[in-house]
């Protein structure tokens, strides 16, 4: 039983959970979705990317705050709260997230890029290769951290580099008015917006759905708060005793413990808004400026054939060496995305199928349950593509609005699992939980609109 909670680090050595949870992002909304929306209707709708990435922001704290605090996931929680809540998980996120949206944009890019003949067998080869990569590293936080950061770090420098050779001011006028929903001649809304693309991009500014969850599981393996207590899941092939107990432990209230929690707070809350909020809403609006600058008015409906426009145009801009980098840009952070859902995911369902057989006390071998999940999603991914179903920006906007409905779902679970967990000195302050509130109100209103007008 540890009653203390361990001194945190230095900041430098805090910073690479977010860095995680932002690869989830990086192929979708902030690669896709916002930048097609810009690309047919203008920079107007950019308030939504604010407010989707700052909700998403506000409600990953909360996930890190309990697992900071006991030291396990949130789902090890949400089991104490109801027996049933495992069952939801499973669900919502293996249905919405086994669509292989990513690895079909993927391999789309890179038939396109070396005049390969687009067959089915790509997208499938890119799904193996995830798992391998997956299944092969040592510990899948490290893997995890060192891929994504790397991808991220060598992609947006290049994005930066592109927005300052094509954009002009004019772009960046209208990027700053349409942060606080102002249009062309319109507010919020322009006539004609397809409310599933709207609602799967504000789903996916930031990681989107169930996947948020994952930061419970970035911390505790990092080592942050009462997680330096609690195992990791290994690969199959590592030496070593892999069974561990899903519980974590609370620490006791005392002065010396607040102090310490005062100090971790801050630190852990400043490494999520620097690398998830800041350079995630950064991403979101330099990769709309460049589309609505480079396509705006001409972007296809079909598939993601407006990345190719872009590409074609750049080509003509400033040279055919940033058309095909953009492209390389592109299938990477697709890639990350692949390689990042696949692995939030299958820790998500596999502990939850754990839990549902789970008495405190149990030890499990969540690495085993890991990898079987892993590969099941692969193969099930695998059926989807061998059935044709791979248009990549349906699957990803299908996948987007089921992913609402659970990022709905997601904020009063949080707000009454804290509520419920935590001893008041240790919970969110009132302006947190009115955020929060927010948030879930702002997605009723989005998924209710959205069905309206599907039916």
């Amino acid at each position: 039983m540890n009653n203390k909670l361990p001194p945190p680090p230095k900041f430098l050595n805090t910073i690479g959970p977010s860095f995680i949870l932002l690869g989830l992002a990086l192929g979708s909304g902030e690669l896709i979705m916002w930048p097609y929306l810009s690309a047919v209707w203008g920079l107007g709708l950019l308030w939504g990317g604010f407010l989707g990435i700052t909700f998403q922001y506000i409600l990953n704290l909360e996930i890190m705050r309990y697992t900071l605090a006991w030291g396990e996931s949130v789902f090890v929680g949400f089991k104490k709260m109801a027996k049933w809540l495992p069952i939801w998980f499973i669900l919502s996120t293996f249905i919405p997230w086994s669509l292989p949206g990513f690895s079909s944009a993927s391999s789309q890019i890179i038939a396109n890029l070396f005049d390969i003949p687009h067959l089915k067998i790509l997208p499938i080869l890119f799904l193996i290769f995830v798992g391998l990569v997956l299944s092969l590293g040592k510990t899948l936080h490290k893997t995890m951290e060192y891929l994504q950061r790397g991808i991220i770090l060598v992609g947006l420098p290049f994005i930066i580099l592109l927005v300052f050779l094509v954009t002009k001011q004019v772009d960046w006028t209208e990027a700053a008015v349409g942060l606080i929903g102002k249009g062309g001649n319109w507010w919020f809304f322009p006539p004609g917006v397809a409310f599933a693309a709207f609602l799967g991009a504000f789903a996916y500014s930031g990681a989107g759905g169930n996947l948020n969850f994952a930061q419970s599981y970035y911390i505790k393996e990092k080592g942050f708060g009462m997680g330096k207590f609690t195992g990791k899941i290994t690969s199959l092939f590592s030496p070593g005793i892999k069974k561990m107990e899903l519980g974590g432990q609370v620490f006791t209230h005392s002065k010396e413990n607040l102090t310490l929690w005062k100090k971790w707070w801050k630190i852990v809350a400043a490494e999520h808004f620097i690398i998830f909020w800041f350079l995630g809403l950064t991403t979101i609006i330099l990769m709309s400026v460049l589309a609505k600058s480079l396509v705006f008015g001409q972007a296809s409906s079909s598939g993601i054939d407006f990345l190719y426009q872009q590409s074609s145009s750049l080509s003509s801009h400033v040279g055919q060496v940033f058309g095909i980098g953009f492209l390389i840009v592109a299938a990477l952070m697709l890639f990350s995305t692949q390689i990042g859902v696949l692995e939030s995911t299958s820790r998500i369902v596999s502990e939850n199928i754990l839990l549902l057989f789970h008495k405190p006390g149990d030890t499990t071998n969540p690495s085993l349950a890991f990898f079987i999940v892993l590969w099941s999603q692969i193969i099930l991914g695998t059926i989807v593509l061998l059935f044709g179903i791979d248009e990549p920006r349906f699957l990803l906007t299908l996948s987007a609005v089921l992913n609402a409905v659970a990022m709905m779902v997601a904020f009063p679970l949080i707000f009454f699992l804290n509520k419920r967990s935590l001893k008041t000195h240790y919970q969110s302050s009132f302006i947190i939980k009115l955020l929060l509130t927010i948030g879930f109100l702002f997605f009723v209103f989005f998924v209710s609109l959205t069905i309206k007008n599907l039916f």
